[in-house]
């Protein structure tokens, strides 16, 4: 295979990874003649960290939006567990393991920490958003809300009104609401946003932990390099919406192309 040849074009001649439990192929999202997101072919491997990276405009959230489904692609697909989940809505994919955060926080602020959680776990399961009281008393929801709580470091602050919460540890609640939902892959739409320098290296902690031994594997958007170079397995690199690199950090950063592109935009 030539040396020059694309990502997007190495990846269709070598095939989808295996066992992979996220892969798009063809990943195309126009807005008239515009590509926001242009021909993105991805692999997420079981147990890996993949860190997405690229200037404001380069379509890492867009891409997002088409993965997780609340945008329909103009081409291409979305696999999940090697099953084509493209023309299935947001809810559907997160039954078969897909989790998702946004830049803006997403809590109930009325709410309680634990009961945040507790509602989660009862989407998950299948009840009723109409039951969330009886589901507080169910032993087994309320033990997996505090299992999630527990892994992220909340346990102590389950009765706290998640309104209250500091910026970092509603971060954290996001976190733990994903896992409530028992995801395979999750994607991290920049975590680290208008979290306080001091609360950043807890933050890295937990979300290093989503992996580990459980399979589970993340694709994170994240503008803090130091982060994603401390987290990431591999790192792609998007530019106006087209994927311009994937790799180990070491090769990435080593990347004439990737510099060049690069030179005078802040990743």
């Amino acid at each position: 295979m030539p040396p020059s040849a694309t990502p997007a074009t190495r990846a269709r001649e070598e095939g989808p990874a295996t066992g992979a439990l996220l892969a798009t192929r063809q990943l195309t999202w126009r807005i008239g003649e515009v590509a926001i997101v242009d021909n993105v072919e991805i692999d997420l491997r079981p147990g890996e960290f993949l860190g997405v990276i690229g200037p404001n405009g380069a379509g890492k959230t867009s891409l997002f939006n088409l993965i997780s489904g609340l945008r329909p692609p103009t081409t291409g697909q979305v696999l999940l567990g090697g099953q084509d989940v493209t023309a299935l809505p947001p809810h559907k994919r997160a039954r078969q393991g897909l989790g998702r955060t946004f830049q803006s926080s997403s809590v109930f602020g009325s709410l309680s920490v634990r009961e945040n959680v507790r509602l989660a776990v009862q989407a998950q399961r299948g009840g009723s958003f109409k039951l969330w009281r009886r589901a507080a008393r169910d032993t087994a929801v309320a033990e997996a809300a505090d299992r999630a709580l527990d892994r992220v470091g909340l346990g102590h602050r389950g009765e706290a009104l998640a309104g209250t919460l500091a910026h970092g540890e509603k971060r954290k609640l996001e976190i733990a609401l994903l896992l409530a939902g028992e995801p395979t892959v999750m994607l991290l739409d920049e975590p680290m946003a208008g979290v306080s320098a001091e609360d950043v290296p807890e933050l890295v902690a937990v979300i290093r932990s989503l992996t580990g031994d459980s399979g589970r594997s993340v694709l994170m958007v994240e503008h803090h390099m130091d982060v994603i170079l401390e987290l990431a397995d591999r790192i792609a690199v998007m530019h106006h919406g087209a994927l311009l690199a994937c790799d180990t950090p070491d090769t990435v950063m080593a990347n004439a192309t990737v510099q060049e592109a690069y030179l005078g935009e802040a990743l």
